[in-house]
């Protein structure tokens, strides 16, 4: 793993909250961050068929385009009854003509899991992979992953996407019913993160 030595990463998302949870992070080691929103990037085409394969498309093209070591990351959920699925497609199944619909995209889900005829619990992880790429091509990859089980009907409406139909090994509430510091402390994408500040550890 290559040590971060600079004090400013781009961080290669158009998303504010993302930009904030990872700004927080890595205030701690004095390190600035920067999105790709401010610097105008587009969005890279997600061609890939894994998380990390995704996540290298966004942080190579921003550090790329930028000169700065650049950061994104690729997240969703694998249900064991679907093979996987909706895996790196998480975010495209609640995609509608007019935005995103997870409330649709859980509903969808839990059809899905009833064509299976699996029997419950029906086993289920969050993933998140992080990468870390500069822009002489060279990166490092992060994956952090909460192991589950989805349940229904939907509990909660804390969180985002699909948290409400997620309920965490060793918990009885979902990550929708969890406060989000909470959640956040317990993770996929904290387990990414804790992996991830080793690389800024001076």
């Amino acid at each position: 793993m290559r040590k971060f030595s600079g004090d400013t990463v781009l961080v290669a998302t158009h998303n504010k909250g993302k930009l904030e949870e990872i700004s927080a992070l890595l205030e701690p080691f004095g390190i600035r961050t920067t999105s790709a929103a401010e610097h105008n990037l587009p969005e890279p085409e997600e061609t890939e068929t894994t998380f990390v394969g995704n996540a290298r498309i966004k942080a190579h093209a921003a550090a790329k385009a930028t000169g700065l070591p650049a950061l994104s990351d690729d997240s969703g959920i694998e249900i064991d009854c679907l093979d996987g699925a909706p895996g790196v497609y998480t975010a495209d199944w609640a995609e509608t003509d007019s935005g995103r619909d997870f409330k649709m995209a859980m509903t969808k889900t839990y059809e899905e899991i009833l064509k299976t005829k699996a029997n419950a619990p029906w086993t289920a992880r969050f993933c998140c992979t992080l990468v870390l790429a500069w822009p002489d091509g060279h990166d490092d990859v992060f994956p952090g992953t909460m192991e589950g089980e989805i349940v229904w009907p939907m509990r909660g409406n804390q969180g985002h996407g699909y948290d409400p139909i997620f309920k965490p090994n060793g918990y009885d509430m979902t990550f929708g019913e969890m406060d989000r510091w909470e959640k956040n402390k317990i993770s996929h994408r904290a387990d990414a993160f804790s992996k991830l500040v080793k690389a800024f550890e001076r």
